[in-house]
């Protein structure tokens, strides 16, 4: 145990520098709250920096859609906020379908969302969507367009809202892994290999690792590593203005300025988390290269110029976890978000702000709750019993 005087003090200890980790180091210490970010290996290095700065409303799963559409609007005006725009362009996003069955479930995903009074998802037929990406394979059927989706650069983006947290005060500890989490009295500490940390309050935004944190507080989360792929290309001739996906395949799509494509899109690698790396599957990286060209054909001959990996957090029911602890108090949750996270970052850094500061978030998160797994378990449960009984 270390001597009380070693022990570096905050009103907020966050564990994570990943984007949700410093949006919520910013958008605290915004609000004058003191606050320590401790960081295992450096700011961005796994799913913050790995992805393919996909900022997608579309497609996402309904109880995400009033974080993500809430949180586009930052993106639209994110230098207002940090004096940064994190390399984002409103280059619209695209969802292609290549058969008539695809572009029916189009239709009945867009007509699901409006049931539910969202309208920023519409059903294009295949000459919009020529039109809009003329260079497209013709076998395209039409697709899903969000005009006001786009992309940005994922490891820029987390480092601008690092250097805001820092700027207003927030202390950000890199090569500080959090080994042990425990609450003595009205505190909270966090043990690393370089000395222990302490708060009132703890937020838990440590990606695939947040699990092992949260079983220490006594809440097991059904959550499991992914390796998240990227790879992009060598430089081709200006082809594709958006940001593209497909309907029936994997596929995260786009053409930055200087000529590269980014090809990304839940590509699954190997997940090593004992040793906090994530490497590339070479087999699967074909496959979806393979997409690519079966969508833009003259890109058969386009070389790789590198592929690399980072590690995610998945949970069983594909919704992240953003939560205020159910077993110890001031201790809150933000990770799992399978892949899908870079978009929500910014919207859920204030949101998580608003949950810890003020007691309530201006959008509600129950959906997002760390005890529903439970809850899900012990109601099927009940159910079962009921129709054995009857």
């Amino acid at each position: 145990m270390n001597d009380a005087s070693d022990i570096q003090e905050a009103d907020v200890l966050v564990v994570g520098g990943g984007l949700h980790g410093t949006s919520s180091a910013f958008h605290m210490t915004k609000r004058g709250v003191k606050v320590i970010v401790l960081e295992a290996d450096y700011v961005a290095r796994h799913s913050s920096g790995v992805n393919a700065g996909g900022v997608r409303t579309l497609g996402r799963p309904v109880p995400e859609i009033p974080l993500a559409l809430m949180s586009r609007e930052i993106w639209h005006s994110m230098t207002d906020l940090i004096g940064e725009d994190g390399g984002f362009v409103a280059s619209g996003q695209l969802k292609i379908a290549e058969t008539d069955d695809e572009l029916d479930a189009c239709r009945q995903r867009v007509a699901l969302l409006e049931s539910h009074g969202f309208t920023h998802e519409k059903v294009i037929d295949r000459e919009t969507v020529l039109e809009l990406e003329p260079a497209l394979a013709r076998h395209v059927t039409g697709g899903i367009w969000a005009e006001r989706d786009g992309y940005a650069l994922p490891f820029k983006t987390t480092t601008a809202f690092r250097l805001a947290a820092q700027k207003l005060g927030a202390r950000f500890l890199e090569g500080t892994p959090v080994r042990r989490i425990e609450q003595r009295g009205t505190r909270w500490f966090a043990y690393t290999p370089r000395g222990t940390f302490s708060a009132e309050k703890l937020l838990v935004t440590a990606g695939a690792w947040s699990g092992e944190l949260a079983k220490q507080a006594g809440e097991a989360v059904p959550v499991h590593p992914e390796g998240l792929m990227l790879m992009v290309t060598h430089r081709v001739a200006p082809f594709c203005r958006a940001t593209l996906g497909a309907t029936g395949r994997p596929l995260s799509f786009k053409q930055f300025d200087n000529g590269t494509v980014v090809i990304g899109g839940k590509l699954i690698g190997i997940a090593d988390l004992a040793n906090r790396h994530g490497e590339v599957d070479f087999v699967r990286l074909v496959k979806s290269a393979r997409t690519v060209t079966d969508l833009f054909p003259h890109l058969k001959h386009l070389g790789v110029n590198r592929a690399w990996a980072g590690v995610e957090a998945f949970t069983e029911d594909e919704l992240p976890v953003i939560s205020a602890s159910r077993t110890a108090s001031n201790l809150y949750y933000s990770f799992g978000y399978c892949g899908s996270g870079f978009q929500l970052g910014p919207g859920c850094g204030k949101l998580v702000s608003e949950l810890m500061l003020d007691g309530a978030p201006s959008i509600s998160l129950d959906a997002f709750a760390i005890d529903r797994f439970g809850r899900d378990a012990a109601s099927a449960q009940a159910d079962a019993t009921q129709l054995i009984t009857h």
